[in-house]
């Protein structure tokens, strides 16, 4: 059924902490709500990113690879990869406080992707009155890390 995923509540543990997947809310706020206010990040939505989970400071994000994601040697753009990992940073630095901006971002293409899905995953490192630090670990879905990225921000 297409949108049966939207209506059910899953929750999965990683390392000993539940994160909000589905409907379930987290301070008053369901991820389908969190998704709707992401919606309007249309570079990355438009490419096929989807906000698959989030808890403090944490965001699952994930692509599903077309054509369109693949260069002429059939591998992933890494400005596919980069688009990601940029909003898998954004959703977690952004869904529940006050707005965050990018400061600065690096990142490490670490191997080639595999099959049709890349899953990135942003957790907040160091976070202050004014500056943000995130690590954001980019795999394929055979949990091969393909990318590493590191991003700066600032709130606003």
């Amino acid at each position: 059924m297409v949108g049966i995923k939207d209506t059910m509540l899953f929750i999965y543990v990683k390392r000993g902490r539940q994160h909000m997947q589905g409907t379930e809310k987290t301070e008053g706020i369901t991820l389908d709500e969190i998704r709707e206010r992401f919606s309007q990040d249309r570079f990355a939505t438009v490419n096929g990113a989807v906000i698959d989970a989030v808890d403090e400071g944490y965001a699952q994000c994930s692509m599903q690879l077309t054509e369109t994601h693949r260069n002429a040697l059939g591998a992933v753009m890494g400005g596919a990869i980069f688009t990601l990992a940029d909003f898998a940073f954004a959703v977690a630095s952004n869904w529940n406080k006050s707005p965050q901006v990018s400061l600065n971002a690096s990142i490490n293409f670490l191997g080639r992707a595999k099959g049709d899905k890349l899953i990135a995953r942003a957790q907040k490192i160091k976070e202050g009155r004014t500056t943000c630090y995130y690590e954001v670990k980019v795999s394929d879905e055979s949990g091969n890390q393909v990318a590493h990225m590191t991003s700066g921000g600032f709130v606003l």
